[in-house]
């Protein structure tokens, strides 16, 4: 491909937001008494957008670094500079490539341009005439990471957060070299790790001092002086006073590596299936390219990598994978569909928490870690209220004993959370929220008691996770300060937070509802009062159909495995034991008053609820036990308290099934009004219930597979927005 096709894909975006690569020259220290080691050519790669603007490598900003290190690899030759370094702006080396630019590729021809265009300035990069040496300050992503891969040196800061490869949790693959160096640099097992195992892990990331244990940088150095301290060292490795030692690389022709790269390629296959049931191509593509590269030469690999980005960037799973992440995530998330003016926004100084059982004791956590305001929990007795302060201690304990937090942050932490049996320590709290028993009567006692105490101004909060909000403000003097803030299990960890307006909810309230929620670091949802909400009327109508045909007779086994083609996170039957069966059950119920038939309720679960019966498969611990022929199995005694239908589905049968009722249940909630539109539905089930970020999130997998217009007579969204563009006829 030659220079002009290059600079005709940079024109296609002519919106792009350029990454420039400024040069600066160095006269490098001297080392051990001797004089400089010469001149030291520094690139540093800026947007000129603050710090909060990631650095990205699109088309145009890749053609301008490549013209950079050309000029930088004639003054090589020229004798003018010893070596070449490169860096970022603060906080960051690169974020990889622009994903607003990729997912604008229109073509397979287009796609390989932009694939052998990376390889191109990467080739110049580790073929410049003098060592290169990448010095990683901060986060260094995707193609940004395999920027300093393709260096013949790499330093990394203590403070650099998310190094990574995480094309395969977008629906790609390393394609600009990491796949074939990283194997090589740090072996086969870490290469799988962190090419395949951490991006399918919720996108998992490694910290510098990470990086560099595994091998993939060679010096580690403190943030303060960080890119002085790298210069040094590369002064001390060109003056040959410096070897940097390389545990853990491998050479692939050895016999014993091959062998071991044959079992990490293997591994890496049953990873993915038991993650995602196959259903994305993207990591086994990433793993089909480790296998081959092994027996080949970096050009031949860089080839293959090409041709395989270049289909992979026209796929639907990539389409729906940067829908999800780039469009719903990383923006409609940031700005929530009919949240108030944040101005509105009143200030909350102390947070009241009714409820000191498991749910209550990580609210009181997270608020206290999050906001660093004083928490103070209430309960019947004393011996609740200690078990709550002292749960909340423990795992403030755990974080310390990890090093995730301070002594000083722990102790404040500590500090901030306090109990009480009294309600009337709640008398000057801005925020109250319950977490106490889903019984509707319950939390209205509760609110009556605490509204009797508070000042008129104090907002109050249900964490239910189905019940009527509406019903539960009806008997408040004060109904406007009402809202639901329901958070998903486990807290610290689940990033939804569904905020529920009811009719008389004051703006005020509700702009203080999604700051707490930005504070908090959670992404706010906003839906209407309608029995429970979205994540689990959706999680609730599919486990009910699956849970319907099983009791009509269809093999545990196959009903329980029939939505693995859609790569859920897990099944639904491990899904109601991880839940509970009793809390599934009582939610079921629920929807079933609201709702009707829609939502069946089992009487087989019902009776393994009344015998204390906790899971349909036979469990161990929580986990699945394998019967004599290594798959999940129901004991006697459990099938003894059942019966069955006899009309049987098969597996196929079970997926359409599924898939109508829940095309059918957004359809509903959509004309009710629950949500904004099909992006909120989308952005809730992908981080409340863990969708798989490569469907794109729930409708536009329900638009792929035909269901949407089986069921309502069309799409969801528009063609193209995460899926191709469909065909126009002949």
């Amino acid at each position: 491909m030659s220079a002009a096709d290059f600079h005709k894909l940079a024109g296609l975006f002519p919106n792009e937001t350029v990454t420039h690569s400024y040069v600066q020259d160095i006269a490098l220290p001297g080392v051990d008494g001797q004089p400089s080691a010469g001149t030291f050519a520094l690139v540093t790669l800026d947007n000129g957008l603050d710090h909060s603007k990631p650095t990205t490598l699109g088309p145009n900003t890749l053609v301008e670094l490549g013209t950079v290190l050309e000029g930088l690899k004639e003054r090589a030759a020229r004798g003018e500079i010893v070596g070449v370094g490169v860096t970022g702006k603060p906080y960051f080396l690169v974020a990889g490539a622009d994903l607003s630019a990729v997912k604008s590729v229109s073509s397979r021809e287009h796609g390989l341009w932009m694939a052998q265009l990376g390889h191109d300035v990467y080739a110049t990069l580790a073929n410049l005439g003098v060592p290169s040496f990448a010095f990683i300050n901060g986060l260094a992503l995707g193609g940004g990471l395999e920027l300093a891969l393709q260096s013949t040196y790499r330093t990394v800061s203590t403070t650099a957060g998310a190094l990574a490869l995480p094309e395969s949790f977008l629906g790609l693959i390393p394609g600009w070299g990491g796949v074939y160096i990283l194997p090589r640099l740090i072996g086969p097992e870490n290469a799988v790790k962190v090419m395949i195992e951490n991006p399918l892990s919720n996108n998992r990331t490694l910290t510098g001092p990470q990086a560099y244990k595994i091998g993939i940088a060679d010096a580690l150095f403190e943030p303060a002086d960080f890119v002085e301290q790298s210069l040094t060292w590369a002064a001390r490795v060109l003056a040959g006073a410096e070897t940097p030692e390389r545990e853990n690389a491998v050479d692939p022709s050895d016999p014993e590596v091959t062998a071991r790269w044959a079992a990490a390629v293997a591994a890496g296959r049953a990873f993915v299936e038991a993650k995602t049931s196959n259903a994305s191509p993207a990591p086994a593509k990433a793993l089909d390219v480790l296998e081959a590269n092994r027996a080949m030469s970096q050009a031949e690999s860089a080839q293959l990598e090409c041709e395989t980005l270049a289909v992979l960037m026209q796929s639907d799973e990539f389409r729906s994978t940067v829908y999800a992440f780039l469009d719903l995530v990383q923006r409609r998330a940031k700005r929530p569909a009919g949240a108030p003016d944040r101005k509105l926004a009143r200030p909350v100084g102390k947070i009241g928490v009714v409820g000191a059982g498991l749910m209550a004791s990580q609210l009181a956590l997270l608020f206290a870690r999050q906001l660093k305001v004083p928490v103070v929990m209430t309960d019947i007795d004393q011996a609740r209220v200690d078990k709550g302060v002292g749960y909340v201690h423990a795992e403030v304990d755990k974080l310390l004993a990890k090093k995730r937090i301070s002594p000083d942050a722990a102790n404040r932490t500590k500090s901030l959370v306090t109990g009480s049996v009294s309600k009337e320590a709640f008398a000057d709290a801005d925020f109250v929220i319950e977490a106490v028993f889903e019984e509707l009567n319950v939390k209205k006692q509760v609110f009556k008691e605490v509204e009797a105490i508070v000042s008129p101004e104090c907002i109050l909060a249900t964490n239910t996770s189905s019940l009527s909000v509406t019903a539960m403000a009806e008997d408040l003097e004060h109904p406007e300060r009402l809202v639901g803030f329901h958070f998903f299990n486990p807290v610290a960890v689940m990033p939804l937070l569904e905020i529920v307006r009811v009719p008389a909810t004051d703006d005020a309230v509700l702009a203080t509802a999604f700051e707490l929620a930005k504070g908090l670091k959670k992404s706010a949802v906003l839906v209407k009062d309608a029995a429970a909400f979205v994540v689990n009327r959706i999680l609730l109508r599919l486990m009910g159909e699956v849970t319907a045909a099983f009791d009509e007779g269809t093999p545990a086994e196959v009903a329980d495995n029939a939505l693995r083609p859609m790569g859920l996170p897990m099944t639904p039957f491990t899904l109601g034991a991880m839940v509970g069966l009793p809390v599934a059950q009582h939610v079921q119920e629920s929807l079933h008053t609201a709702f009707g038939e829609r939502f069946t309720v089992s009487q087989n679960l019902q009776k393994l609820i009344d015998n204390g019966v906790k899971s349909i498969w036979a469990s161990s611990n929580g986990a699945a036990e394998k019967g004599a022929d290594g798959k999940p199995f129901i004991p006697a005694e459990t099938l003894a308290l059942m019966s069955f239908g006899d009309s049987p589905s098969t597996a196929e049968d079970v997926l359409r099934r599924t898939q109508d009722a829940l095309a059918e249940e957004i359809g509903l909630m959509l004309d009710e009004g629950v949500v904004a539109g099909p992006e909120d539905i989308d952005l809730c089930m992908i981080l409340g219930a863990g969708w798989p970020m490569f469907l794109g999130g729930i409708t536009p997998y329900l638009d792929r597979v035909g269901a949407s217009e089986r069921v309502n007579g069309k799409r969801f969204l528009a063609p193209g927005v995460a899926s191709a563009p469909a065909l126009a006829p002949a």
